[in-house]
């Protein structure tokens, strides 16, 4: 009877562990569906006429399937342009800023020198300072450079990101300092050990840091709005506001034709590389 008893109680344990998972994957996949809504809409309407857009009831699956729609994006602007000068100035930042952001966790994270934690902090602090805030000063110092209208006008203001410094430098305080250790006694300088031994295995927080540089500066609207005048010069986003055309006429469906077009660059990135987000992410928080 004990047996049978013991028996039966590990059996519900299981059974209560298996709905508690199944309640769990099921809200879980509400939430996805939730946040996956607005996405699965731009694309149905992307795809229909735009008189279905607005009628009622609403549907949200299209009528009929105008891939004209895509056409008309790259015939109405210079898609094309517009994509090259985006990823020109997010691979341009994203690169520098993770040559700098990693330079200074290194130095944080794996060398000793006077006022490093208040330094530290004094960098988190601007976190806390909104972009738009320090707009004005900025601006005054790339007109003083002479660079308004110009694509580095959009890469020097963002070389550095106190939360690439952040999460870069709390990876490598989880490696352990025998590493450094081991490659000084083989006559290694400081620099040869951040570039051969820390940078290669701090690469999940490496590219954590390049994915959020990366997504944010693609979606940037509010710098370009600010420091960029001609066509020519448009980024995607500032770009793609000339479709909406004057008081907001132009067609809904060209419209988030490119927006859709827009997003799959920042997906297949994000797909490339989403083994060592979570990796990089949780790492990176291990140890203060």
């Amino acid at each position: 009877m004990s047996m049978n008893k013991k028996t039966k109680m590990v059996s519900s344990s299981i059974n209560k562990e298996r709905v508690k998972r199944i309640i769990f994957e099921f809200v879980m996949l509400c939430v996805a569906a939730y946040m996956l809504i607005p996405l699965l809409w731009i694309f149905s309407t992307s795809l229909r006429d735009p008189k279905d857009s607005f009628k009622l009831p609403p549907s949200f699956f299209p009528t009929s399937f105008k891939i004209s729609n895509y056409k008309r994006v790259f015939i109405d602007v210079p898609f094309l342009h517009f994509l090259i000068n985006s990823f020109t100035v997010s691979a341009s930042l994203t690169i520098l800023q993770l040559i700098i952001c990693s330079l200074a966790s290194f130095a944080f994270a794996r060398l000793d020198f006077r006022g490093k934690n208040i330094i530290f902090m004094f960098i988190l602090s601007g976190l806390m300072i909104p972009a738009q805030s320090t707009i004005i000063p900025v601006f005054l110092l790339i007109r003083y450079l002479r660079l308004t209208d110009t694509l580095w006008a959009l890469i020097l203001p963002g070389l550095t990101n106190p939360l690439g410094i952040f999460l870069m430098r709390q990876f490598m305080l989880t490696i352990p300092r025998s590493y450094d250790e081991a490659a000084y006694i083989d006559g290694a300088s400081k620099f040869d050990v951040y570039l051969r031994v820390i940078l290669p295995m701090s690469k999940p927080s490496v590219i954590v840091v390049a994915l959020i540089t990366f997504i944010s500066s693609w979606n940037d609207f509010f710098r370009p709005l600010i420091f960029l005048n001609t066509y020519e010069k448009m980024t995607l986003p500032l770009g793609l506001t000339v479709l909406q055309g004057y008081m907001g006429t132009g067609n809904l469906s060209v419209i988030l034709a490119g927006v859709t077009l827009s997003l799959i660059p920042t997906l297949i990135l994000y797909l490339l590389t989403h083994d060592y987000i979570m990796k990089g992410m949780i790492l990176s928080g291990l140890k203060a």
